[in-house]
């Protein structure tokens, strides 16, 4: 039988300091095993780290963010990466997370060091696949990331 897990300062403090070592800004911890159908995991996110315009298509890939510490921006766009919604979400704010159904393109900010999110969607994990990156952002290490991530962080000020 497997122990209960509790999500502590502990761990949050371990996972912020990973997620600051880490070249990529971000640390993830699972609560799952990989072969579950619900995979939860909490994330480490520092500012420098970006998480590009994205959709899951599977109909069985919806995902649920919530912002545990700190805070993070929500982008959400149509089709041509045009602005159809944007939301702060930060601990104890008025909005602390984001449902996401499959299909919509999404991307995400950190807006504060040493944030962290709870990530809940369906397993098994799949790589991003043809048609979920957005064709109108840069992939992560493609040139143009530094601009447009300073454009998607504007979009917060």
């Amino acid at each position: 039988m497997v122990s209960p897990r509790f999500l502590d300062k502990s761990l949050f403090d371990d996972l912020a300091e990973k997620a600051a070592g880490n070249p990529r800004g971000r640390q993830h911890h699972n609560l799952h095993q990989m072969q579950e159908s619900c995979h939860r995991m909490v994330v480490g996110l520092q500012p420098s780290t970006y998480v590009p315009p994205h959709r899951h298509l599977s109909s069985e890939k919806a995902e649920t963010l919530l912002v545990l510490r700190g805070a993070l921006g929500v982008l959400i766009f149509d089709e041509g990466g045009q602005v159809l919604d944007k939301r702060v979400l930060q601990a104890g704010g008025d909005s602390l997370g984001v449902d996401l159904p499959p299909g919509v393109f999404h991307a995400l900010v950190v807006l504060e060091p040493d944030s962290l999110m709870f990530e809940c969607k369906a397993g098994p994990y799949q790589p991003v696949g043809d048609g979920e990156l957005a064709h109108w952002a840069p992939r992560e290490g493609e040139s143009g990331v530094a601009e447009y991530q300073a454009w998607m962080r504007a979009q917060f000020l």
